[in-house]
């Protein structure tokens, strides 16, 4: 499992509408994060900063990160959730978040929390 970060900028003229979208995803975006090994998948606010955290369970990130952008009904959700988001500067080769490095893990009694 491959625990996943990211952050991107909230437009705040965009910001009800973007909080309306995801006050009801779309049943099929969620199947297809689901085909994609995508669980435990959440999005917090603060102020105009967007933070996601996302488990990965698959064997094939890249692939399944490829059928992700390929699936056409995520495709239009993004077509309304893109312009309400404004990516960081030096989010790197991302689409559109930036990946955050994780740099400490508290996992269960017993066992190594070092990254």
């Amino acid at each position: 499992m491959k625990r996943m970060a990211q952050t991107i900028r909230l437009r705040p003229e965009r910001r009800e509408e973007y909080l309306e979208l995801h006050s009801a995803v779309w049943p099929g975006v969620e199947a297809a994060l689901h085909r994609a090994h995508i669980r435990n998948y959440s999005i917090f606010l603060h102020g105009d900063a967007l933070f996601a955290y996302f488990e990965y369970h698959g064997e094939d990130f890249e692939a399944d990160m490829a059928a992700l952008e390929a699936d056409p009904e995520t495709q239009q959700w993004w077509k309304l959730t893109d312009p309400c988001q404004e990516p960081w500067p030096d989010r790197g080769d991302s689409r559109q978040w930036t990946e955050l490095t994780e740099i400490w893990h508290l996992g269960p009694p017993g066992e190594d929390a070092t990254v």
